[in-house]
């Protein structure tokens, strides 16, 4: 995990995301709002840098947007 600025405020913020649909999918027993808070909340201790993370943030946020269209 990389210590610069840009990289910690960023992983705060995907975190933070992750976490609001983590308990609306547990309170709303959403499967894939709760998995895709799960992984939103978990890849940033595992991806270095800024844009990677917007990049992987923006794939697990696409597909939960697929699924839901899908009528999961």
């Amino acid at each position: 995990m990389s210590f610069d600025p840009g990289s910690l405020f960023l992983s705060l913020i995907v975190s933070g995301v992750g976490f609001v649909l983590f308990v609306y999918g547990k309170k709303q027993e959403r499967w894939p709002q709760l998995v895709a808070g799960l992984v939103l909340m978990v890849y940033p201790y595992v991806v270095g840098g800024a844009v990677p993370m917007l990049l992987v943030g923006a794939a697990v946020l696409g597909a939960l947007w697929f699924a839901v269209r899908s009528g999961y």
